[in-house]
């Protein structure tokens, strides 16, 4: 018992003893690591104030560069500016140094102006005394001396005058004669087109006489029928083998012509398929209208055009002038102009576009009132054509005057269409009354003994009285009356006009 208590008590000792030296070891330990951490935050803590100040002495560096910098271009920018200053401070002293100069120099001006003027004045004034004195001492004015010494002259030298004005006037037309034909002449040469005529019927063929009877039909309906829907004459007399269509609409015509020769074709021939085939026909001639148009502005070049004039356009192929078509013709004069216009500088498209709408109006001139022209401008204005094509082709027949170079180009293109031999045919009654006015006129003239029109009205040959009429009023009434023609006739081509004054003498040998 004694020995188990001893031994209790040695061990709680022990344990006692252990957790004491457990303590104190474990107060070193801590003590030790706590020293380690210390230094360590203190090793960085120095590390760190290092890192710092270094920090601190680059921005310092950097800051005291960058106001070295700031102050040496704030210097440079001021002393540009103060140069740029210095500069215009200079300019500024030149411009007024010029200015000063330039306002003596005008009041220089105006001071010799002055002086100019008042000398002119002075001069002026002796000229008029001058004057007066003069007509004082000769007892006529200035001006009726002026007229008779103008009378004088001319009395003195009238033929020589007139020879002189004769020569000059040959001279000038030979040399713009020439130069027109060289034009004229290039233009013509590189178009030239076929010329086709028509006249007011049309002819038929048939294939034999019994067909006649068919197309008269029953108390002759067929043929009254097919007159009425198409607006024509159907002309069947004794021709073997053919009958003739009558009326001045080609288009009508065609018409005419297409349904009877589909009615040929077909073989029943009544009131009803008569209505069916002009019908077709109809059709197909609004179809070759519509293609004729087309083709005619593909031939000209010309592009833009409005649809609906382009088919008015196209309805000229079944329109004639004289017996020439209206298309054919329309399209030569767009060449022929275009021609023209290369050759004398002028703008090609609008001479081109003017020579081929300039008869535009004529395509429903019997629809609408007005003359062809003015229905044409109204055409073209309607459907946004320009101005300047517009007066290009409203001038060719002088209803407008010539507002610019190509409206007369395309009167001098219509005008060489028009006068080529063959081109167009006219009727006697024309033919006659153009050599009546002809006569006319030359034998309106006072001195004029008689006239003769001759060479197909190309020529006009003027007798007049010798007694009455010397040889220089002989010239002037040969250009009297050739002015009359040109203002009051139209004509193609030119007319000469030969004056004739004869003196002849006759004695008798008893």
């Amino acid at each position: 018992m004694t020995v188990e208590v001893t031994t209790l008590i040695i061990s709680l000792v022990s344990i006692g003893f252990g957790a004491v030296l457990g303590y104190f070891a474990r107060q070193s330990i801590a003590k030790h690591q706590r020293g380690t951490a210390e230094e360590h935050v203190s090793k960085m803590l120095s590390e760190a104030k290092t890192e710092s100040r270094d920090i601190l002495i680059g921005a310092r560096d950097k800051s005291v560069k960058i106001l070295e910098d700031a102050k040496k271009e704030d210097q440079a920018l001021k002393n540009g500016i103060l140069e740029h200053e210095k500069r215009v401070f200079d300019k500024e002293a030149l411009l007024e140094k010029k200015s000063h100069e330039a306002q003596q120099y005008t009041e220089d001006l105006a001071r010799k102006a002055e002086q100019v003027r008042s000398a002119k004045r002075e001069v002026d004034e002796l000229r008029v005394k001058q004057l007066k004195e003069l007509e004082r001492v000769a007892n006529i004015s200035s001006k009726e001396a002026k007229e008779e010494l103008l009378v004088k002259v001319e009395r003195e030298f009238e033929i020589e005058l007139h020879d002189r004005l004769k020569k000059l006037e040959n001279h000038g037309k030979e040399v713009f004669d020439a130069r027109a034909r060289d034009i004229l002449v290039t233009a013509m040469q590189r178009y030239a087109s076929s010329q086709s005529q028509e006249t007011t019927t049309t002819t038929i063929a048939l294939s034999s006489d019994e067909i006649k009877g068919r197309i008269i039909g029953k108390e002759g309906r067929n043929i009254r029928t097919l007159e009425r829907l198409c607006g024509v004459e159907l002309i069947i007399d004794d021709t073997p083998e053919s009958l003739m269509i009558s009326g001045f609409d080609p288009i009508r015509r065609h018409i005419a012509k297409l349904a009877l020769e589909k009615l040929m074709v077909d073989g029943r021939i009544q009131p009803a398929r008569i209505e069916e085939y002009v019908s077709k026909a109809k059709e197909e001639i609004s179809a070759k209208i519509k293609e004729a148009g087309e083709a005619a502005v593909y031939d000209a070049g010309i592009v833009g055009l409005d649809p609906k004039l382009v088919w008015l356009l196209g309805r000229l192929r079944f329109r004639t002038s004289y017996g020439q078509n209206v298309l054919m013709h329309s399209l030569e004069v767009c060449h022929l102009a275009g021609a023209l216009a290369a050759e004398t500088g002028c703008d090609i498209q609008i001479a081109k576009k003017g020579g081929l709408l300039h008869d535009i109006g004529k395509a429903v001139d019997h629809e609408v009132e007005g003359s062809h022209v003015e229905i044409g401008r109204n055409l073209l204005k309607k459907f946004g054509v320009s101005e300047d094509v517009i007066k290009a082709m409203q001038s060719h027949h002088e209803e407008y005057p010539y507002e610019t170079p190509e409206s007369i180009i395309v009167q001098t293109a219509d005008a060489l269409s028009a006068a080529r031999p063959g081109a167009r045919r006219d009727t006697v009654e024309n033919y006659i009354r153009r050599l009546t006015e002809l006569e006319a006129i030359a034998d309106s003239f006072s001195g004029v003994e008689k006239s003769y029109a001759i060479q197909a009205g190309r020529e006009v040959r003027v007798f007049v009285t010798p007694v009455s009429v010397d040889d220089a009023a002989a010239k002037m009434i040969a250009r009297k009356i050739a002015n009359r023609i040109q203002d009051e006739l139209k004509y193609p081509g030119d007319i000469k006009v030969t004056v004739i004054r004869e003196n002849r003498y006759v004695e008798y040998a008893r």
